[in-house]
């Protein structure tokens, strides 16, 4: 079992390390190192290190804020003491890991996962959530396991809402724990350039999305499989449905891209603004994937190398993650 300790230990030489002018050794605008050996396989790390990019940059945890990291570290001590009071509570072991992750110790997240699987080794949450972090940390082999481990153990059960970590401006949870089981791992299959089974993830996650943004999301993400597949004269009956005025909470990103597609947007009105977040890094990548499916693909691989401006904070984004799949695919 993992502790605070060894986390804010962490935490706090990345940050000397950062602040003292040294740098992972590479970055976007350098060459890679070396290439991942096997796109999508487990590699060894350096210390502090929580990742190696597909490119071959290391990365190391990611830089919050100095809110972010009060909030966080706030929410990271509820659940440690929640642990401590009950250290095999499954539901406090998964909250554990959550609260880990989002202070960007995601190796550590994922431990946490795994020893809690040796204590409730049927529990589908623990293989999604660990699922999730193997993405970030570019482990897609080990992350579809999980997730089609987690399809099995759901399989004919009720669904069920799965609470947010970071609570959305609504307070309004918009997905459920099937829903992101189908989603991330139809996000890994892409990610890995595997469309045809991406797709089936697709379909299926589609079945189980009840909420206009968990509609809006899978859309998408269907969407761009079906064109990467060919098939788009599907991928259009798909756009059909989609409308500006969709009830969403909080995936305007994806509803953009989705008019954008429809031809009731601009690529130029969705990259506007200068400040890299989550969202931007998200629409950046949907747009970069626009100018690949419209024949422009100078102007894509350009918008996925935009995409990676942020490899300081948002290297774990899911949009970071699938420009930098597109590069080292190319």
């Amino acid at each position: 079992m993992q502790n605070r300790t060894r986390v804010l230990g962490a935490l706090l030489t990345a940050s000397v390390v950062a602040c003292s002018g040294e740098v992972p050794a590479s970055g976007p605008g350098d060459p890679p190192i070396e290439a991942t050996p096997e796109f999508g396989a487990a590699v060894d790390v350096p210390p502090l290190a929580q990742a190696i990019s597909f490119l071959g940059d290391t990365l190391l945890p990611v830089v919050l804020t100095d809110a972010q990291h009060e909030v966080y570290l706030a929410r990271y001590t509820e659940a440690e003491d929640v642990l401590a009071n009950d250290p095999e509570d499954a539901d406090a072991l998964v909250w554990m890991g959550r609260r880990t992750a989002y202070l960007g110790q995601f190796r550590e997240a994922i431990d946490i996962y795994s020893h809690a699987m040796t204590l409730h080794p049927e529990d589908a949450r623990l293989y999604r959530h660990r699922g999730h972090r193997y993405i970030t940390v570019r482990e897609l082999d080990n992350a579809i396991a999980d997730f089609r481990r987690a399809a099995e153990l759901t399989a004919g059960t009720p669904d069920e809402i799965e609470p947010d970590g970071l609570p959305n401006a609504a307070g309004i949870p918009t997905s459920t724990l099937q829903f992101n089981i189908w989603y991330h791992l139809g996000l890994s299959l892409y990610l890995k350039g595997d469309f045809e089974a991406a797709l089936d993830a697709y379909r299926s996650c589609l079945s189980v999305s009840a909420h206009p943004d968990s509609v809006v999301a899978t859309t998408h993400w269907l969407y761009m499989t079906l064109r990467r597949l060919g098939r788009d004269a599907e991928a259009a009956v798909v756009l059909e449905g989609v409308r500006a005025d969709a009830g969403i909470v909080e995936s305007g990103g994806y509803l953009d891209l989705l008019l954008l597609y429809k031809g009731e947007r601009t690529a130029e009105e969705l990259m506007g603004g200068d400040e890299i977040t989550l969202a931007s890094t998200t629409t950046s990548y949907g747009v970069g994937v626009y100018y690949l499916l419209s024949g422009m693909p100078d102007q894509a691989f350009e918008t996925f190398e935009q995409t990676r401006a942020g490899i300081a904070s948002h290297w774990g984004a899911f949009g970071f993650v699938a420009a930098e799949a597109e590069l080292a695919r190319r």
